[in-house]
């Protein structure tokens, strides 16, 4: 007789009167129209859930003694970090148990007989840095897998040992680093499983841009959007969010899917020279393996999306990751009555063969679908209907596939990658929502961004000696056709948007390092040189040359003292290069490789394995920013918004500065809790065509963040997220042209004048994060409920300009009841304030078999 899964899970899942009774007893949400939404929605979602199950249950067979004591198992692989050879004999325990096992011949390792819960796993050999993996979360659904990889000691025979605890720092890049394990990940409150989310918790790190607590910009120490990278497993990958601003970044929901991730690591200076294209940030996701041994999976399922995810073998040799995930967030939003409809499909998958000991190839492919309009709220005023039904339309799409091949030489490794990735953006604007309506059509655009890219590094260890050197080639494409109209008195202009360009990157890179002074002082230094075949100077590389240099001083076995010192290149966005004057000429041609002077100072003081504190002062430089040739305004002040920014004329002539210093505190799991803190203080000024000094768009001066939680006995956790950030930069509308052109333009005229003289008021966010785990025989059970601003504080984001309408919203309405004039001279001008106080409430349920 099969187990009744779905008695069970009822007898152990009272979710509605769970929900309702914690709903009730929080404060912010005493209004049962806050709440109401979210008890549909767990209705509803548990419905499905446990049909879900009954349906798994069948297939596997599940009898009563499933809810007896089940194991789960930890395999993966040791290496050394240098040469990526195995390492024969490693120990590897988990912290507090008996548990253990050392690798074999192929540098593998199993533990089996797990007990679920958390832990923390420690990897020895001799010879070798002590490492560890903190609040690794065994189920009995999913087999964990871990590729190793471990530093020599820093230490020479009788010498006293210096105890090393690296958290994530490496030996290129010794400060500025912060890493994250795919735990920390799923379990961030308000994360909602969104990796561009959950970075924005960490020190120096910002994400409210004025456009709302909704978008996943990455704005790092007073840098912009646009200013970093992202690589999956040594391949770039130029999107990471859905619905992205074309020539920034952002967007409201991320692509990447967290079952994949192994671990995250963020550098915010001092990046290696192999890496081109980064002002602020290298953002480098590493991703796991497939289950060698047996096919696995997990389901999630949500109110806002659902996903399958599968690993396993292919062949002895090959591995494989796949996943596909929908998005519901449209009707998610439409329930809550917000006016975004955001709604998407995306794709991801990894292989991994061996093919020897010594040569391995991974391929791995990223895609997203998105579709993203707008609505309107039952409670808008006429002015806000009429703006909303005016939004642009976006529909998007983009794709990354690339392969990476490693081979171990002497002392080494080699890779070489290559890579392919599309971006095409798609905008259509009607005004008063009149879809399809050709005669009410205010802009039409499809842009594509296309890149074709091969690299190789050759990685060296000779000695105390560490080297490599490189290069990448690439070959990209950007085309755009379309138009936007003005709408005159007398008739209608359109404006073309066509352009088309093809070019060649190119660059190459070598650094080193080395330790000192019987491994006290580990000195990093390295130079890279990029070209391109489209700016008028684009081939004469000396310009870009960009040293950097390193260096971490052990004053004591817990204390150290950072430094670093870099130049880096950025090429301008293609939304800048391809813009075409209405003759045709490619007018930025003439402009340069935007560039920024890195100069950051800290100290790190690590008391326990599993505690960090540090404090880092830094100092940025840009030149050569790009500035609108129009407005005279650096593009770094003009903001982001959905759609694309940069396609206009501009000049390499503004200048920019970052500065300030932040404090982290970070703890990792110990008796079952776990905590971060940090601080930012930066000040972010970048000038224009007149020179002067003016705070960015991203100028918000203060960031808080503080992350805590805590795991209960039988599989309850409970997590809290808090964020601060003070008002962002804005610049008031000028209310004489903006009455002169809204009717042309559909928006109001911005007075550079008073340039980002206005700030928003500050952000503030509680989100609060409940999970409970079943695990069962070979099937683990999560349920979590995730509340994002659960305080409902309000956030404020950029006013609108537009004209008071009709109540029936039939026209505009006018001061002496005639029809309006074309220059707005009877119309009755209004400047709308953005507050938002949303509540953003999802259940979940992921099922791992």
């Amino acid at each position: 007789m099969f187990y009744n899964m779905e008695s069970k899970i009822q007898q152990y899942l009272p979710i509605s009167f769970i929900l309702r009774t914690i709903l009730n007893k929080l404060p912010c949400l005493f209004r049962p129209c806050c709440y109401k939404p979210l008890i549909i929605i767990i209705e509803h979602s548990f419905r499905q859930f446990k049909h879900l199950l009954f349906g798994l249950s069948f297939m596997l067979g599940l009898t009563n003694a499933t809810l007896a004591q089940n194991s789960g198992t930890i395999t993966g692989t040791v290496k050394d970090k240098n040469t990526q050879e195995v390492l024969i004999g490693a120990t590897v325990v988990l912290e507090g148990t008996t548990l253990g096992a050392q690798t074999d011949v192929d540098g593998k390792f199993k533990i089996t007989g797990i007990p679920p819960k958390s832990y923390n796993l420690i990897i020895q050999y001799v010879g070798y840095q002590t490492f560890r993996l903190f609040n690794i979360v065994v189920t009995t659904g999913n087999v964990l897998t871990f590729d190793i990889e471990l530093e020599t000691e820093s230490k020479t025979l009788n010498e006293a040992v210096i105890q090393t605890r690296t958290f994530g720092k490496k030996t290129e890049t010794p400060l500025s680093v912060q890493s994250l394990t795919s735990e920390e990940i799923k379990s961030n409150p308000g994360g909602n499983f969104d990796i561009s989310r959950v970075i924005q918790a960490l020190p120096g790190v910002g994400g409210n841009t004025g456009g709302g607590a909704f978008r996943n910009d990455i704005l790092i120490r007073g840098g912009g959007p646009s200013e970093n990278v992202f690589y999956i497993d040594g391949i770039e990958i130029p999107v990471i969010n859905h619905f992205s601003t074309q020539g920034a970044s952002g967007g409201p929901q991320g692509i990447l899917n967290v079952s994949f991730i192994e671990d995250v690591s963020l550098s915010s200076s001092s990046f290696k020279a192999n890496v081109d294209n980064a002002l602020s940030s290298v953002l480098s996701f590493k991703q796991r393996d497939g289950n060698a041994e047996r096919l696995q999976g997990n389901i999630r399922l949500s109110a806002s999306e659902f996903g399958l995810t599968l690993d396993g073998p292919i062949t002895k040799k090959t591995t494989f990751l796949a996943s596909a995930r929908r998005s519901y967030l449209q009707l998610l939003f439409s329930l809550l009555d917000l006016p975004i409809r955001p709604n998407y499909w995306d794709f991801q998958y990894k292989t991994t063969t061996k093919f020897s000991n010594k040569t391995t190839l991974t391929t791995l492919g990223v895609g997203a679908i998105d579709e993203f309009s707008f609505a309107v709220p039952k409670n808008s005023t006429p002015e806000n209907e009429y703006i909303l039904r005016g939004s642009p339309i976006i529909n998007q799409w983009n794709y990354t596939i690339g392969g990476v091949l490693k081979h171990l030489v002497t002392n080494g490794f080699v890779n070489i990658s290559a890579s392919r990735n599309m971006f095409e953006n798609r905008l259509d604007r009607f005004i008063d929502g009149r879809l399809n309506d050709e005669n009410a059509r205010a802009l039409k655009t499809v842009s594509q961004e296309i890149e074709n890219k091969l690299r190789f590094d050759v990685n060296k260890f000779t000695g105390k000696w560490k080297y490599s050197y490189g290069g990448v080639f690439q070959y990209v494409k950007f085309n755009s056709s379309g138009f936007t109209v003005l709408r005159t008195a007398t008739a209608d202009v359109r404006i073309p948007l066509d352009t088309k360009i093809d070019f060649v990157k190119y660059g190459a890179f070598a650094d080193a390092s080395r330790k000192f002074f019987k491994n006290l002082l580990t000195v990093s230094a390295g130079v890279r040189a990029d070209g391109n075949t489209f700016l008028t100077e684009g081939n004469e590389i000396w310009r870009t040359l960009s040293p950097r240099v390193s260096a971490s001083y052990a004053v004591a076995a817990l204390f150290n003292i950072n430094g670093s010192i870099g130049r880096y290149y950025r090429l301008p966005g293609y939304t800048v290069l391809g813009y075409r004057t209405a003759d045709g000429t490619l007018i930025n041609k003439n402009n340069a490789y935007i560039g920024v002077d890195h100069y950051v100072a800290g100290i790190e003081y690590l008391p326990t394995n599993t505690t960090r504190i540090t404090l880092e002062g830094f100092y940025k430089q840009y030149f050569d920013y790009p500035v609108s040739i129009r407005d005279g305004v650096s593009l770094a002040n003009q903001g982001t918004e959905f759609g694309a920014i940069g396609n206009e004329s501009v000049a390499s002539i503004g200048k920019g500065r970052a500065y300030g210093f932040e404090v982290f505190f970070q703890q990792k799991l110990v008796k079952n809790f776990f905590a971060t803190f940090s601080y930012t203080l930066f000040y972010s000024q970048f000038s224009g065509a007149d020179g002067k000094y003016i705070a960015s768009s991203w100028d918000t001066r203060h960031l808080i963040s503080s992350i805590a939680g805590y795991k209960f006995k039988k599989g309850w956790e409970v997590g809290v997220k808090y964020r601060f950030a003070g008002g962002n930069p804005y610049t008031p509308f000028d209310e004489q042209l903006s009455r002169q052109n809204y009717l042309l333009t559909g928006n109001g005229t911005l007075d550079f004048t008073r340039l980002n003289s206005v700030r928003l008021g500050t952000f503030n966010q509680v989100d609060l994060r409940v999970d409970k785990k079943w695990n069962l025989k070979r099937i683990t059970i999560d349920v979590f409920i995730d509340f994002q601003n659960v305080l409902m504080i309000t956030s404020e984001a950029n006013p609108q300009y537009a004209f008071e309408r009709k109540p029936d919203n039939s026209d505009w309405a006018t001061t002496d009841g005639n029809p309006i004039q074309p220059n707005g001279s009877n119309a009755i001008p209004k400047i709308i304030p953005n507050f938002n106080d949303t509540f953003l409430p999802t259940i979940g349920f992921i099922v791992e078999f």
